[in-house]
């Protein structure tokens, strides 16, 4: 009886990652809805002052080959301008208080620094995207004096403070010629540095009519821009953003692993996903980033053991991964936000070839393609649905199948049908394997196939 009504819970979620129908099928066939190099994307944080111990471009750049071997495909650089001194945290401050949208911090290099990564990356077949902050500068930006009238402020004419932000002054979008000069700094640095797109911070706080103008601009100068959303917000990725942050789900896989949740609320945090968004919009999925990891803490401290499976979930899941840096080491520490800091990049749990293997696996079967490209993906039924997360992904013949123990308990679990069907190999062993209706997973166990 608990299989049955597990089975009419979730029956829209079995259907509704592959739902397309006819005309869909037939627009997809002639219709591009991201650039070309999207589909098959893994991209990856940079945070240049942490990556090296000089902190620079030109040390960043030496790494670029191991990159391309990892196999990554879009850098994000988070902010790279000059930070603001005025209620600056920390000694050197955070990279989301812009000081000034046109100019390069000198603790990185020059813009001419930076010209030439963006160059040696594009020539490895690599995409550069910039991390964008149109909803607010530093306090001590020129436009605050120049442009007093661009500003929130609050009664007393100072400008308003959000959250905890006390080193920024948010900006008026109500205000044309504000929203002009961002517009042009936006186009400055394609322009000038010939990046691939933006990732764009807090969009949600930005008014959708500034962001249709910006893509149109944006678009024009460069026809294969790719727009990251730092939000959850359907309606920015109808006409504007290729792929948004997929907050609910990271915070429920972090739930999972704790044990405070089990599998069925990633099953609904899937079901909202598809019926919130449209069939285009592609999640970028992670199990860290640069706000996880220097404040709520690594993928190990939220995770613990189960780090790498969700990694690999991230990986087989319909979206975009995401790898932070110092993730594909299995850097295990927080990174200071304010002051100096370093990865050491030694690795140790053998996650360099886990999320190289990914890599290729993602890049050799179409069934793993973002959206709308993506591959069928249904749900198979066994009776440890609480603990056990079985999937197929079909997409013009490949097929994956997965099967994710999550949970800290040995499971003995039952399927409905042969896991995988025949003719199948194992990831990463390669080995070929026999169909089953039983497997007995150890904790946090996960097995992936592919034909």
């Amino acid at each position: 009886m608990k299989k049955t009504i597990l089975l009419l819970l979730f029956l829209p979620l079995l259907f509704s990652c592959g739902n397309k129908n006819k005309k869909q099928i037939e627009a997809q066939q002639t219709v591009t809805i991201h650039p070309e190099w999207v589909y098959d994307a893994t991209i990856y944080e940079v945070n240049t002052r942490q990556f090296t111990t000089e902190g620079t471009f030109d040390a960043f750049a030496i790494h670029l080959p191991r990159l391309k071997e990892l196999g990554v495909d879009i850098l994000w650089f988070m902010p790279i301008q000059t930070i603001g001194e005025k209620d600056r945290k920390g000694t050197l401050g955070s990279y989301y208080s812009i000081k000034n949208y046109k100019e390069v911090n000198s603790e990185f290099g020059s813009l001419e620094d930076f010209r030439n990564v963006v160059k040696q990356a594009h020539d490895l077949g690599l995409k550069v995207i910039l991390d964008w902050v149109p909803n607010h500068t530093s306090r001590d930006n020129a436009w605050i004096t120049e442009h007093p009238d661009w500003y929130r402020r609050d009664s007393l004419g100072n400008p308003i403070v959000m959250y905890d932000w006390t080193d920024i002054a948010p900006l008026d979008y109500e205000k044309p010629e504000m929203r002009s000069a961002m517009l042009d700094a936006m186009t400055f640095w394609v322009r000038e540095a010939d990046i691939d797109g933006f990732r764009c911070d807090v969009a949600y706080e930005v008014p959708m009519d500034f962001w249709k103008i910006a893509k149109d601009s944006l678009v024009a100068l460069k026809p294969d821009i790719f727009m990251l959303a730092e939000a959850e917000k359907p309606e920015l990725n109808k006409s504007v953003f290729d792929a948004f942050y997929a907050w609910d789900f990271h915070h429920k896989m972090n739930m999972v692993a704790q044990g405070k949740e089990n599998v069925d609320s990633l099953r609904l945090s899937l079901q909202r996903m598809n019926n919130n968004f449209s069939s285009n919009a592609i999640p970028m999925l992670f199990t860290s980033n640069h706000d996880e990891n220097s404040w709520n803490g690594t993928e190990f401290e939220r995770m613990g053991d189960a780090a790498k499976t969700f990694a690999v979930l991230s990986y087989m899941l319909p979206g975009m991964p995401l790898i932070y840096n110092g993730q594909e080491v299995g850097f295990n520490r927080r990174l200071q936000f304010f002051e100096k800091d370093s990865i050491n990049w030694t690795d140790k749990g053998g996650f360099t070839d886990l999320y190289k293997s990914l890599n290729i696996l993602k890049k050799n079967n179409k069934a793993l393609l973002s959206q709308e490209r993506d591959g069928k993906m249904t749900e198979i039924i066994n009776d440890k649905s609480e603990s056990v997360f079985s999937f197929k992904r079909v997409n013009e013949g490949n097929e994956i199948v997965c099967v994710f123990n999550l949970s800290k308990d040995v499971v003995k679990v039952v399927f409905d049908e042969e896991v995988p069907d025949t003719g199948f190999t194992a990831f990463p062993t390669a080995e070929t394997v026999t169909p089953v209706k039983e497997m007995e997973l150890k904790p946090w166990e996960y097995k992936v196939f592919y034909k």
